[in-house]
């Protein structure tokens, strides 16, 4: 059974296809077989970040571990089931296409609640939420005072988590890994960044989640976008000479890898 890894977040702009393209490629750099999904119909950033790493692969004569990425498959209402749902029947059958081929399955929801991303997130083996550092994010995950600190309660993100791990307790699975991982952390100790880190501790243990840092603000990751690179490639194509901001990256990547705890893998990048 290949081991499904959902980067889901109901906001924009969190840094989930960020986060999707370093782990798939990653774990495909390690030697993992990886499938890829991309939920988010219209934009389709994870898809495309493959599609311009193979492109720049074939333009150059190289080989670039990379995920093995599809599209969900097109099926006719004509052929459902009576009651099923045609999303659901897309994505059941994008997972068993992959299953067979693969040790993981990394999955990039949109940035909104959709039926995709609400069965992709009970599919889940191991969820990562992306999280920026800022309390207008954070009221996705729960509501809070005024005063910063008090967590009134779970938000409708916080919710459908909770919804997707009730289903797949009916289903006899096990429980998902739920881990937020904190994007775009300022380097100073301010007040607001301390505020942050407590309100999401005393989360944590109120919904279950574990709590990993995650990538800075980086202008290297928009630049490779279109090649379909990561900062793991570079040294592959003869640059050896990386900034002290890239090499910071590659250090959060390496630390995020670590945290996730996922089945199998050793960091050794």
């Amino acid at each position: 059974m290949a081991h499904i890894i959902v980067v889901g977040n109901e906001k924009g702009g969190s840094g989930k296809s960020t986060t999707t393209m370093h782990l798939a490629t990653a774990l495909a750099r390690m030697g993992h077989r990886v499938g890829g999904l991309d939920l988010d119909l219209r934009q389709k950033t994870f898809g495309q970040y493959v599609t311009n790493r193979l492109r720049y692969a074939a333009a150059k004569e190289i080989t670039l571990q990379s995920p093995n990425y599809i599209e969900l498959p097109e099926i006719s209402n004509a052929d459902l089931n009576p009651s099923e749902n045609l999303m659901d029947r897309r994505l059941s059958g994008a997972v068993e296409e992959l299953e067979p081929q693969s040790d993981f399955i990394v999955i990039d929801c949109p940035g909104s609640h959709t039926r995709l991303s609400q069965m992709a997130h009970a599919m889940a083996d191991t969820l990562i939420t992306p999280l920026n550092d800022s309390f207008i994010d954070f009221d996705l995950l729960a509501k809070i005072k005024s005063d910063g600190i008090t967590v009134q309660g779970p938000s409708v993100y916080s919710e459908m988590v909770w919804s997707a791990r009730q289903l797949r307790a009916e289903a006899g699975l096990a429980p998902l890994d739920w881990i937020v991982v904190r994007n775009r952390l300022g380097t100073q100790n301010m007040i607001n960044k301390q505020k942050m880190a407590d309100a999401i501790a005393v989360l944590s243990k109120r919904i279950g989640f574990r709590i990993a840092p995650g990538f800075g603000e980086r202008v290297i990751f928009r630049e490779l976008f279109p090649r379909g690179l990561t900062l793991l490639d570079l040294k592959d194509l003869g640059i050896n000479q990386l900034s002290m901001s890239n090499i910071a990256a590659r250090q959060e990547l390496r630390e995020l890898v670590k945290a996730l705890k996922l089945p199998n893998v050793s960091v050794a990048f």
